[in-house]
């Protein structure tokens, strides 16, 4: 991403120094986490932002440093709540240390988003941050209330992932422009964020199912795990009422037999389920871009473009 390459580089030293412990065990476990970061689309999202409607400044690596701080422990905190071993292929902490050490690394993570917010001063993005904590609590109890219910309805799933997805993207988009003091562009940056997120998300949906016209290698976890997507939602709401009946007892009873999840993956795609989350995430990600109509050109306008297109097309 060559307009903010050395912003991200100096990122990576911040963000390090911002996880800085006197406790031996928490250093290791952070330099654990740190050594297996993912893509880093949120610190992208808060400078292509920045850039967009600014100037790069510190204001905007300390948004970095406390979304990444934030998301680092939901994700940490995630595993335990969903029991799991592995992230993005390799073992979680709680997998490595066990759940108690897991939580407090967790709850460390989120003192340092309070504690750096208070040292800088920077009331406003802390704000902003403790919104998305409250949003991501809610939607993951949301969904634990509601989604596992087989008759969730599309808006309940959208309202759900609004929280639980795309409020960290929106944060992101949102933290970006206060830090270079555009609080005029705030909520529609905070909108088009989470607009992307929505699309994000539903692309995630889709992948579980294969990509359209080629089942490719659906990978069927989402139904293994009961989880209600936008894809089987659709088809559990418009399919004839056998498939419907088919569908959900193979959820419901044989999640765990790989030939009937192939089974459920086909039902899916034949009765419309991928097209209409695929037309559907289009049509969030075109919303999205039209929000940033009136904004000049720029490399990071066009980057951040061409950030979001990625993701959405890509097929792997």
């Amino acid at each position: 991403m060559a307009p903010i390459d050395s912003e991200m580089n100096e990122f990576e030293v911040r963000f390090r120094e911002s996880m800085k412990s006197k406790v031996p065990l928490l250093d290791k476990i952070t330099h654990y986490i740190i050594r297996r970061k993912g893509k880093q689309m949120r610190p992208m999202f808060i400078f292509l932002t920045a850039k967009m409607l600014g100037e790069m400044n510190d204001k905007a690596y300390d948004a970095a440093s406390l979304v990444e701080l934030l998301h680092t422990a939901s994700l940490v905190h995630d595993d335990v709540v969903d029991d799991a071993n592995e992230r993005r292929g390799f073992f979680s902490v709680n997998a490595l240390w066990k759940n108690k050490i897991a939580v407090l690394v967790g709850d460390f993570m989120l003192s340092r988003v309070l504690l750096l917010s208070i040292e800088k001063n920077n009331v406003r993005l802390l704000e902003i941050v403790a919104r998305a904590v409250r949003e991501m609590s809610e939607g993951e109890l949301l969904q634990i209330e509601k989604a596992r219910r087989l008759d969730i309805t599309e808006e309940v799933y959208f309202d759900v992932i609004r929280q639980k997805t795309a409020s960290l993207i929106a944060t992101c988009c949102e933290s970006g422009a206060v830090a270079v003091d555009r609080e005029d562009m705030a909520p529609s940056m905070r909108k088009f964020g989470e607009l992307v997120g929505l699309a994000f998300q539903v692309k995630d949906d889709i992948f579980d199912y294969g990509t359209p016209g080629n089942i490719g290698k659906p990978t069927g976890i989402d139904i293994r795990e009961r989880k209600m997507t936008l894809p089987l939602i659709y088809t559990l709401n418009t399919a004839p009422i056998e498939v419907k009946k088919e569908l959900i007892n193979i959820v419901k009873n044989h999640n765990e037999n790989p030939k009937k999840v192939q089974r459920a993956i086909e039902l899916v795609h034949q009765h419309g389920g991928i097209a209409y989350a695929h037309k559907k995430m289009m049509e969030l990600k075109e919303e999205a871009m039209n929000m940033l109509t009136d904004i000049p050109d720029s490399e990071a306008k066009r980057s951040i473009i061409g950030l979001v297109e990625y993701t959405t097309l890509r097929e792997k």
